[in-house]
């Protein structure tokens, strides 16, 4: 069972962490195209959302799963130097 923990790819990340990531990156109408669920489609936010997924396990294994999928596939601008950096030279 110990070692359950450290292969568990979601051992420490709240479900609100997810959410939040998850809004942050496709915004509560991209999420709710990818999910479609009403806590993300109609008047969203993280408290709804929260209050939803807690009772839902099948909505929230969605988001866990889209969780996984996003932290694996991070985008190009999630890891690019801001426009203002100093470039080389």
């Amino acid at each position: 069972m110990h070692e359950a923990k450290h292969t568990n790819p979601l051992h420490g990340i709240t479900l609100k962490a997810m959410v939040e990531h998850l809004a942050e990156r496709y915004g509560w109408d991209g999420l709710g195209a990818r999910i479609s669920i009403r806590c993300f489609t109609h008047d969203p936010s993280v408290s709804s959302s929260l209050k939803f997924l807690r009772k839902t396990p099948w909505a929230r294994a969605k988001v866990e799963s889209l969780y996984l999928h996003s932290a694996a596939h991070p985008r190009k601008t999630d890891t690019a130097p801001p426009d203002d950096a100093p470039g080389p030279g």
